[in-house]
Parts: C-alpha cells; structure tokens; sequence
C-alpha cells in the first residue's frame, strides 16, 4: 500500500493530433489548474510518435507526475519511462476503448478522471511485458491484430465506424484459427485457439473481458477462445460482454511470471491496440514497478 499523497506539481503531455484533442488539451490545461495542480511544462502533441519522447524528458527531468492524455497506445508506449523512477504516472482517458482506464475505475469523463488526478491517490501496479516492452493493460493475438494489419489506409476517416466495422466482419469471414503453445518444454500445452488475450488488466476493447487478471496481483494471465469455429469466437465476445457463466466454457486460461506462447505461423500481436510484435515471445509480469493515479 501507497500511503504518499499525490504529487501536486506535474508535467501534462496530451495526444492532441485531432481538432478534439486539441479542444481538450486546453480544458484540461485550464481545469487542472483550477483544481489545485501545478503544471510545470504542457505539451499538445500532433505527431503521436513525439509523445513519449515528451514522457522520457519529463521524467529525466525529475517531474513530480507526468499527466498523459490519450488512447490506450499512447498510454502504454508511456509506461516504460516510469519504471524504476519515483514519477507518478496520472491519465486522461481521450480514447475510443479507454480499456486501462476502466481497469484502474478512473472516470471517462474528462473532468471527473481531473478530480482523481487532484483528490486520488498512488498505486503501486504491475505492468505485463511482451519480451522487453513493457504495456499497461492488454495483449492480444487473433482477428484484432489481422484487422489493424489489413485495414486500408483512411478507411475509417473517409467511411467513419461503418466502414471499419464492415472491414472487420470481413476479415473475420476469411479468419482462420491457429495452432497456440503456451509454455515450453514437458509443461507445453498446444491447443486450438481463436484468440489470446495475454492480460494484466481486466478490460479489453472497452469490455471487461479477463476478469481473473488484475493490475497488482503479480501474474500475468494468458486466455486463450478455445475451438476452430468462427461462430464460437463470436459467442465468447457476446457472453462475456454480457456476463454470462456460459463465456467460462469458452476459454482456457494460464496464470504464472513468465509464460512462453507460440504459434504455428507467425502472428502479428496487438499490444493496447499498437501493432508492436509477433510470435513467439515471452509474456512477464513486472511486479509493483510505477505509481498511477487512481480514484481515493
């Protein structure tokens, strides 16, 4: 447990490549302020590569906390400046999912996730690793990396949700399942899977999907969809979302530190919705290694 206050001095640094971004960079510029919260430098930055650029120098610089704004990629290729320095990591959740978000129950909203960054308090979490890379929340192998990979460029800003929505039931028409092996050696298990989550977080796509997992437990969770019928994948989603018992039955799931998964072809992962790595690789649990912010 994490009895130190929250830092009331920080560095904010917000996605802000959108006019709505932008739009909100300023809110929260002014709101923070208004609330208590001393921003030392601000940063609204229209090239998302830069962001964490902006993350790294903040904390070098010794920032009490660093505030990011964004979706769940900007989040995650955040977090591994933080660890194995004093910073407290605090988000605005400005994306579509916000799965690291509800993981950590901090509000959608703009104003209400501004009233944790000034009322709430630390936690000390865990971060997942795909080999070297650390992540907030979610990993993911399936028809989620097939349909970033594939997606034509623009399709969503010209067409908007219809279009990527109707590129994604096309793709999940030519999806085939796959050949996972989780583990190595006499205690490899190899199985028929539709997709892996590989999770430190509960929630992913915005649904809360593993919720075995937790930021602060000391393990990371692999589940595996089970089967080589489409149809199945679709029935895991719909009875998860909905919280049935019956979603149980359609999943397998592995616990441990560090667990070895491959496939039999490789396979492009999805780390917090960034396409950042294929199979094989190793999943890790970093325990307790950087402070959020998070509701008292």
């Amino acid at each position: 447990m994490n009895d130190r206050p929250l830092p009331r001095q920080a560095v904010l640094i917000v996605n802000a490549r959108s006019r709505k971004g932008r739009k909100l960079f300023r809110h929260a510029a002014r709101s923070l302020k208004a609330a208590g919260v001393d921003i030392i430098r601000s940063h609204a930055v229209r090239d998302p590569a830069k962001l964490k650029v902006h993350v790294c120098e903040a904390v070098a610089d010794g920032a009490p906390m660093v505030i990011v704004g964004g979706g769940d990629g900007s989040l995650s290729s955040s977090v591994d400046h933080l660890v194995g320095h004093d910073t407290v990591f605090a988000l605005l959740p400005l994306g579509t999912a916000n799965s690291f978000a509800r993981t950590l129950g901090i509000p959608l909203d703009l104003d209400g996730a501004i009233a944790v960054i000034a009322n709430g308090k630390r936690r000390r979490i865990d971060l997942g690793m795909i080999d070297d890379d650390y992540y907030a929340n979610c990993a993911t192998l399936g028809i989620a990396p097939l349909i970033a990979e594939t997606v034509p460029h623009g399709l969503k800003k010209v067409l908007g949700r219809p279009g990527y929505l109707a590129w994604a039931a096309y793709q999940m028409f030519r999806f085939k399942p796959f050949r996972l092996t989780v583990g190595e050696g006499a205690d490899a298990e190899t199985l028929d899977a539709l997709e892996v989550r590989v999770a430190n977080g509960t929630y992913h796509g915005g649904a809360e999907m593993v919720d075995s997992a937790s930021v602060d437990s000391g393990e990371i969770v692999v589940q595996v969809v089970t089967g080589r019928m489409r149809g199945r994948l679709a029935w895991s989603w719909i009875a998860s979302v909905l919280k049935l018992e019956a979603r149980k039955d359609t999943v397998r799931e592995f616990h441990g530190k560090s667990i070895r998964i491959a496939t039999d072809r490789p396979m492009p992962v999805s780390i917090d919705g960034e396409l950042l790595a294929t199979t094989p690789f190793t999943a890790r649990i970093a325990r307790a290694v950087i402070d959020v912010a998070v509701p008292a």
